[in-house]
């Protein structure tokens, strides 16, 4: 008699195997053995994406969602609802309802086509909940809503929401770890969560502001251009990581940067990023306060180790940012910036160079670089246009460098892997 391996594998194997099929072959393993019949009822993870299909004509996504969430034995502790064309609201609602009795856990809604969807209130009931990510929704919590208690992740991207409302629900929500934001309706961003360790933003802000936001460690902030003018009476820079004391990585988009170049600054923090490793900045190095704010922190970070650098020319409409005035002490201070900026990046060991252009601004960065770090291993730079490679290539072989042990890797500025902002 054949043994039937099937039947005897371990439970917590057959729910991995399960958990890695898509709903429609996690079903069909039901024939395999008797055992196996009601497993797949039992799935504690529902995703319900584009290969949530059946071959049968007269099967829609709709009968196949409902189909698997009442025959389903037990608790659902993830819904992904990311499937489907046009689907209509109240079967969402349904659905939603359906989980909020059931102690979820994790809930993925991604709403590509049609309008954008109201949250129903019952979703906000789900005080079990950990991880919420919403896609092309509409957000209005009911007034008695107090938070999540024990929302660990947030995800909003093309959410509608109300400032206040989106403040009161990150206030709300004590264990928030994780925030990734891409809300283009807000114009004043404040974050203020205490146990806050990974933050993603973009949008059309005017500023962005952090309070209680000691543990946040990894960071990246893109923002919209509006053509306005960011004033301060202080270092927007000192103000921004003064609230981040261990922050270990930080990405600072185009047009953030311009609103941390607001603001007398020093040439050094008054106090250092002891713990950031990695560094990537979108900048306009014929900018001298951004050049200014890009050495700043690195001479500010002594335990950098990998650097990121995209390059862009200025807009028309910020070739005035400066008056005439402010251009000529700006350029009178670029002409010695580096001989009197000399500093060793000691831990240095990788730099990343995008859009690199055969300019002296960009050169003189570049050979900047190479002259202050004693331990760098490689340099890897990509051409604005693959038409200059030659011409970079001669220019960098008459660099110095302070590490005799790196190298200098030109890539093919078309090719895939290139910076993403």
């Amino acid at each position: 008699m054949e043994v039937d391996r099937f039947s005897n594998l371990p439970s917590d194997v057959v729910e991995k195997i399960l958990s890695r099929l898509p709903i429609r072959e996690a079903v069909r393993t039901s024939v395999l053995s008797t055992k196996w019949r009601y497993r797949s009822a039992m799935l504690p993870h529902l995703v319900f994406d584009d290969q949530c299909v059946s071959t049968r004509k007269n099967i829609t996504f709709v009968n196949i969602v409902d189909h698997v969430l009442l025959g389903h034995i037990g608790p659902i502790h993830k819904f992904e609802l990311s499937g489907g064309d046009c689907l209509d609201n109240w079967d969402i609602d349904r659905w939603i309802l359906h989980l909020s009795r059931n102690s979820i856990k994790e809930f993925i809604l991604v709403i590509r086509q049609g309008f954008n969807h109201r949250i129903p209130s019952c979703l906000f009931s789900c005080q079990d909940m950990i991880h919420l990510e919403l896609l092309g929704c509409v957000l209005k919590p009911p007034s008695t809503f107090k938070g999540f208690r024990n929302l660990k992740s947030l995800v909003f991207q093309r959410v509608t929401l109300a400032q206040d409302v989106f403040q009161n629900l990150i206030a709300c929500c004590p264990l928030l770890e994780k925030l990734t934001l891409s809300i283009p309706t807000f114009h004043h961003l404040k974050i203020d969560a205490p146990n806050l360790q990974f933050l993603d933003v973009e949008g059309d802000f005017e500023d962005v502001t952090f309070e209680n936001t000691l543990n946040l460690a990894d960071v990246c902030i893109r923002i919209y251009p509006r053509g306005r003018t960011w004033v301060c009476d202080n270092s927007n820079l000192v103000k921004l990581l003064v609230q981040l004391p261990l922050i270990q990585r930080l990405k600072i988009g185009r047009y953030f940067l311009q609103i941390l170049v607001v603001g007398s600054l020093s040439p050094k923090l008054p106090k250092p990023c002891l713990y950031l490793k990695f560094l990537s900045v979108v900048v306009n190095l014929n900018d001298p306060a951004e050049v200014l704010t890009v050495l700043c922190l690195l001479r500010s970070s002594p335990a950098v180790q990998e650097l990121e650098i995209a390059l862009y020319p200025a807009l028309e409409e910020e070739q005035d940012f400066y008056a005439p005035q402010e251009v000529q002490a700006a350029l009178s201070e670029v002409n010695s910036l580096y001989g009197n900026w000399i500093f060793p990046l000691t831990q240095l060991r990788l730099v990343k160079i995008y859009y690199v252009s055969d300019v002296k601004t960009e050169l003189d960065f570049i050979r900047f670089l190479l002259l202050n770090s004693p331990v760098l291993e490689k340099m890897i730079v990509t051409p604005d246009d693959a038409s200059d490679s030659l011409k970079l290539i001669k220019q960098f072989l008459r660099l110095g460098r302070a590490s005799v042990h790196s190298e200098i890797i030109f890539l093919d500025p078309y090719s895939s892997g290139n910076f993403s902002s």
